[in-house]
């Protein structure tokens, strides 16, 4: 009988990490429906801007308050649960507190520990009154009605529940030291938890135990429930935006990709050695002709599909998109949102059928329109204010290639931009014999 916990914790344990991992096959099978691009080169430099950006935050400061305040939070979390190590050991073998011998340093550990999770609570609670009382714009835009909200509570009420969980437990776990309960040894500093310690004066012991496991179980499945919840929330950034700044574009951020079917054709033109007309090599023999730009999320890259799946939701491409600022309906925020909810459906239909099946949907025109796509300056707000290094602009630009190139649908200024520079090789609609008349007047 004395084995049971043990036992039901393993279940437990592999239940949750189990799901966690097959969820996670998911979004890599899903991220590799994107085309193959090549991110292998400056290892140095992509390692540097991964510990600047993801590990060090150092985007996230540009807007202070919410900047120092997710540093709290992030690192705050992430360290509280190194305490998670110590749980699944005593969870495994029924000890308790396995680490205790560690002496001084435990206490330090514990005592850090109750800090930050103190500091994570505050953190989460103000930034609940900047999505619900203050009610900061970019998280009450039309992408964020619904889930998106929703989905952005929640997570703080989880970790509001986890951080209270965490100081609760311990607060019991100190009384039940000081009254030499057994197999509770007398380790660990409470510079938070004595305080709430108090409000348990004159429990029993029973009840004292009771309130500890049901604090420390309800914790550690709350801990795999948060680790599960994140396949389906934005919150999926606390693991891929590491990835997604590693695999970031180096190139400066002025600098369009060249298709590579279109650079051959005007290589070919351009040399005068070429027959445009004879047979492709044995070798080279092309199926069918690549599609130019995107209409779906297959004809985006991989890159850019994790750059989807990592997106935050924080608003901050679209706060500074000079588009979105003068009433038009581009949000950068939102072809993100589209292009990972597209991806999603895409891979739910893989799953169903065991191979995609064609639903008579793509991510151009039922998700995003051309009146969004047109709307873009290209002008690399949203890139450069991203703290986690997605590019909007670069799906944007695969977008516009599609409607260009393939359903010959740009804006008639555009065309007639695109006639002029044919016909006069300038986008003014005067002759190359005239072009300089404007010196005269």
């Amino acid at each position: 009988m004395q084995y049971i916990p043990n036992i039901l914790f393993i279940l437990v344990l592999v239940a949750g990490i189990g799901y966690f991992t097959k969820n996670v096959r998911k979004v890599i099978r899903n991220i590799r429906l994107g085309k193959d691009v090549d991110r292998s080169d400056n290892k140095g430099e992509r390692f540097k801007n991964m510990a600047r950006i993801a590990l060090g935050q150092s985007k996230m400061v540009r807007r202070p308050v919410a900047g120092i305040l997710h540093i709290v939070v992030y690192l705050g979390f992430i360290i509280i649960n190194i305490e998670v190590l110590e749980i699944i050991i005593d969870g495994i073998f029924g000890t308790h507190r396995i680490f205790a011998f560690l002496g001084g340093l435990y206490d330090f550990l514990i005592g850090s520990f109750e800090i930050l999770a103190f500091l994570v609570f505050i953190g989460v609670v103000l930034f609940w009154i900047r999505r619900n009382v203050i009610k900061l714009k970019r998280f009450w835009n039309p992408e964020m009605k619904g889930w998106p909200k929703n989905d952005g509570n929640f997570i703080l009420y989880f970790e509001m529940v986890l951080m209270t969980l965490f100081l609760v437990m311990n607060a019991s776990d100190l009384q039940l030291q000081a009254l030499g309960a057994d197999h509770y040894i007398k380790a660990g500093a409470y510079p938070i938890s004595q305080y709430i310690s108090p409000l348990f004066n004159g429990m029993s012991e029973t009840s004292l135990i009771v309130l500890e496991r049901a604090c420390w179980w309800v914790h550690i499945i709350g801990i795999l429930v948060f680790l599960n919840y994140l396949y389906f929330s934005k919150h999926l950034h606390i693991l891929l935006a590491f990835p997604n700044t590693y695999y970031g574009d180096l190139n400066p951020k002025g600098e369009l990709d060249n298709l590579e079917a279109v650079t051959k054709e005007v290589q070919l033109m351009m040399d005068p050695s070429a027959d445009p007309f004879a047979a492709p090599a044995d070798d080279q023999q092309e199926g069918e002709p690549e599609k130019f730009g995107a209409s779906d999320v297959t004809d985006l890259n991989w890159v850019q599909l994790l750059n989807a799946y990592t997106c935050t939701e924080c608003g901050r491409c679209t706060s500074e998109c000079p588009a979105n600022q003068t009433g038009k309906k581009l949000s950068p925020r939102k072809i993100m949102m589209d292009t990972r909810d597209r991806l999603k459906e895409v891979g739910d239909n893989i799953d169903k059928n065991g191979s995609f099946v064609d639903d008579g949907k793509q991510l151009l025109n039922d998700y995003i329109t051309p009146e969004e796509l047109w709307a873009c300056t290209s002008c690399n707000a949203c890139v450069e204010t991203c703290p986690v290094s997605i590019s909007p602009l670069s799906i944007i630009i695969d977008m516009r290639r599609y409607l260009v190139m393939e359903q010959s649908a740009a804006p008639s200024d555009l065309n007639n931009m695109m006639t002029n520079i044919e016909n006069n090789g300038a986008p003014w609609p005067f002759n190359q014999m005239d072009r300089l008349n404007w010196s005269n007047e």
